[in-house]
Formats: structure tokens, C-alpha cells, sequence
């Protein structure tokens, strides 16, 4: 699930009708559930993106260090046109690896994904004090 269709379920998950307070509290387990199952859906795939890209990172130091393989050679990775590098300088190419960079910007686009579910659910935790807060108000305006 993208970000975009988290937010737009969030934005209509979120309103708390104001004369219906009693119904909203009954519904926040049903919500917390629902985005609970999302977010452990995400951090599982964010740890999953994050053990592989340790794999690629291992591959791409393997393949800058001895050279192409078959394998890398079918993958259509490309040595730097002087050839095998000096260790020194791997870690400058390796940040640079169009790969590497692809992957990691994958990794942060599911890292944010997985915090602002974070924040939804804890948001959720609050639901409950803002429900009461507001069925308290009301009783103080009108008198109770």
C-alpha cells in the first residue's frame, strides 16, 4: 500500500463526529486493528528491503573488489571504464551505485511509510482522552 492511500483512508478514518461521541469511542479498537495490520504489513517489508539490501551492498563490494562475474555480467552491471578500483575508493562508489542509491531510496520511502503509520496509531491510542475530553466539555457547557 503507498502513502497516498494510507493518507486518504486516514483522512476519512480520523473525523470524530461531534454528536455521536459514544459510537466514535466503540470504534476506535476497529480502527487501531485495521491500521495495526497495515503497519505490521509495512515493517515487515521495510525489514525485508533492509536484509536485502545488506545483500546487494555485500554483491556490489564483491563485484568493485574482484571484478565481474557471470552472474553481475546477466545482471548487466558495468566496472567504472578504468577498471577494477582501488579499496580506498569503494565506498565513494558504491554510494554512487545507481543500485545502491535506488535501493536506499526505496528503504526511506518504507521507512517514512512506517513511521507515519506509527503516528496514526498512536493517535488512535489519544482517540479515547480527545472523546472523553469532549463528552466532559459538553457536559460543562451544558451544565452538568
Amino acid at each position: 500500500m503507498d502513502i497516498e492511500k494510507i493518507l486518504e483512508e486516514w483522512q476519512a478514518d480520523c473525523k470524530i463526529d461531534k454528536t455521536e461521541l459514544a459510537s466514535e469511542s466503540l470504534k476506535i479498537p476497529q480502527l487501531h486493528n485495521k491500521y495495526y495490520k497495515i503497519y505490521v504489513s509495512e515493517k515487515l517489508r521495510l525489514k525485508k528491503m533492509e536484509a536485502d539490501f545488506k545483500v546487494l551492498k555485500l554483491d556490489k563490494y564483491e563485484f568493485y573488489t574482484q571484478g565481474p562475474s557471470k552472474e553481475t555480467q546477466e545482471l548487466g552491471w558495468k566496472l567504472p571504464s578504468k577498471g577494477l578500483i582501488l579499496k580506498a575508493d569503494i565506498p565513494m562508489y558504491m554510494d554512487a551505485d545507481s543500485d545502491i542509491v535506488e535501493s536506499n531510496l526505496k528503504i526511506s520511502y518504507q521507512a517514512e511509510k512506517v513511521d507515519m503509520l506509527e503516528s496514526i496509531i498512536k493517535s488512535l491510542i489519544n482517540r479515547g482522552f480527545q472523546i472523553k475530553n469532549a463528552i466532559d466539555w459538553n457536559r460543562f457547557t451544558q451544565g452538568s
